[in-house]
């Protein structure tokens, strides 16, 4: 197990506590360290070393916690930026010093305000770390931070430079403003977004899977603009809404009288999209007759009209996309076997909005700014805004429409609002409810008739905690705050008493 180190800056009342105890207290890093529960301190500070030095020197007789304080000379005690680049050096400094990456304890009540964002901003980014607070009156307890708080407000100029260095280090391509519509801070979109900008600048064809709602065209666009062919064609196919009997015509096109009714030659999708990109929406809904002509058409790299004999030689790439699983539809016997492997060279997973919690403010902000810049000439509407209780409802629904019922539900609520603030009741009455198998197994079961509900509740907690641990990989910290838990001792208690390991045949890390 790693060491447990507490950061903080000292804060003026920390200082008086040393010249007058009696009437001050003990302050806010004494009072910490007085537990004992830290394997090592690290003050930080901008008094002059005069004022400190015999702060330490009190400190010292008052706990058994080794001390490491370092002035930062600040400009000012509110420039963020200059906080940011001390907390930052004494964090990595911490993490030097150690083999095993210590747990990480934030102090965030001495010091200023703008010293304790700036604690929650990398507890909540770059170092996952535990959040305390402490009052005289009530002595040190957890921190809760109810919102992801940190990506709304960490400033560009910070986040830029830690981004690039992050893509440098991961041998990514730079970033491409092509994806700038794929909205997300989530770190499993954040791995999509990446392994779609490497596949983009290729020609091979694109297998994207996800449930509907998800944003697979949205994904697709995105590959074709960044890829070589962004200037040719983009055709966009639904394989679903096309009639079993007009698929091969409206694919591969037909000459005039082919058959009844084809009064006049016409194009199919495949040559209109020559040069660019076919995409080809609800692949796993074309007919097996389909797929054989389809796979002849992707191996030979020409394509013949219906009631044509001469074929035509074709230059574009294919990116395919399905709410299903296609390769479940292969053992299922309803998609061929070698169309698949044709299409799935690069396969891309677009998760479901539900494991991407972290996106769901981000994405309520930029749907609500596009809904105002829409309405903006619409006579007497005032741009919206979301009240805290309307947000807090948005984050713990479960989105099964994903991504369009989130930007369709605002869009209601921005209808039927009457002011300019959307509210938890306005939000409230937009939602519609889709009652899924799913929920009925979990909230639906008959009383009696072998119900345990010990067992019940032990399914979801596993559920959760398997999916916070997977998506902080592993990092107990960060998955204790994804299911508000308040610390990774509380979420190891859990994991324990539900038989939850870390994932991937690994042990899960503390901090």
């Amino acid at each position: 197990m790693g060491k447990r180190v507490l950061l903080s800056w000292i804060g003026a009342t920390d200082l008086r506590a040393s010249e007058d105890e009696a009437n001050v207290g003990q302050g806010a890093v004494a009072q910490s360290l007085a537990g004992g529960d830290h394997d090592e301190a690290v003050l930080l500070y901008n008094y002059p070393e005069s004022k400190v030095a015999p702060y330490l020197r009190w400190l010292k007789k008052r706990t058994t916690t080794p001390l490491r304080a370092s002035r930062a000379r600040l400009s000012s005690p509110t420039n963020f930026a200059e906080i940011h680049t001390a907390t930052v050096a004494a964090i990595e400094g911490v993490l030097a010093r150690h083999r095993q990456p210590p747990a990480l304890t934030f102090h965030l009540s001495p010091g200023t305000p703008a010293m304790a964002a700036i604690w929650i901003i990398l507890a909540k980014t770059r170092f996952p770390a535990e959040l305390i607070e402490s009052s005289r009156e009530h002595g040190v307890k957890v921190a809760s931070v109810p919102f992801d708080m940190s990506a709304d407000f960490i400033p560009d100029l910070l986040r830029g430079p830690d981004e690039r260095l992050e893509r440098l280090s991961a041998g990514l391509p730079p970033e491409a403003p092509e994806f700038a519509d794929i909205v997300h801070r989530s770190a499993p979109m954040k791995r999509l977004v990446a392994m779609a900008r490497l596949v983009a600048p290729r020609s091979v064809p694109v297998l994207i899977e996800g449930q509907s709602g998800t944003g697979k065209e949205l994904m697709a666009r995105a590959i074709h603009r960044s890829g070589p062919r962004r200037d040719r064609p983009f055709v966009a196919v639904n394989c679903g809404a096309i009639p079993a009997e007009l698929v091969e015509s409206q694919l591969f096109g037909h000459e005039k009288g082919a058959f009844t009714g084809a009064h006049a030659a016409r194009q199919g999708y495949f040559e209109a999209a020559s040069g660019g990109t076919l995409f080809l929406d609800e692949i796993g809904e074309l007919p097996l007759a389909a797929q054989v002509k389809l796979l002849r058409v992707l191996q030979e790299g020409e394509v013949t009209r219906v009631g044509a004999t001469k074929p035509v030689k074709l230059d574009l790439r294919i990116i395919a996309a399905t709410n299903r699983s296609l390769i479940d539809e292969v053992h299922a016997g309803r998609f061929r076997e070698d169309l698949f492997y044709r299409l799935a060279v690069a396969v891309l997973n677009l998760p479901p909005l539900a494991a991407r919690s972290n996106d769901v403010s981000l994405l309520a902000d930029h749907f609500l700014a596009l809904i105002n810049a829409e309405s903006r000439g619409e006579p007497g509407y005032r741009a919206r805004r979301l009240a805290p209780g309307a947000r807090n409802l948005l984050l713990a629904h479960s989105w099964p429409g994903n991504v369009r019922e989130l930007y369709s539900t605002l869009r209601r609520a921005a209808i039927w609002t009457s002011g300019e603030t959307v509210r938890a009741e306005d939000v409230r009455e937009a939602l519609m409810e889709v009652r899924r198998p799913g929920a009925r197994e979990i909230l639906g079961r008959p009383l009696g008739e072998g119900l345990q509900l010990p067992e019940l509740l032990a399914e979801v907690a596993r559920h959760y905690l398997e999916r916070a641990l997977a998506e902080s990989h592993g990092n107990k910290s960060e998955a204790a705050r994804l299911v508000g838990l308040p610390s990774y001792q509380t979420l190891t208690n859990w994991m324990e008493r539900y038989g939850v390991k870390a994932g991937g045949g690994g042990e899960a890390v503390e901090g």
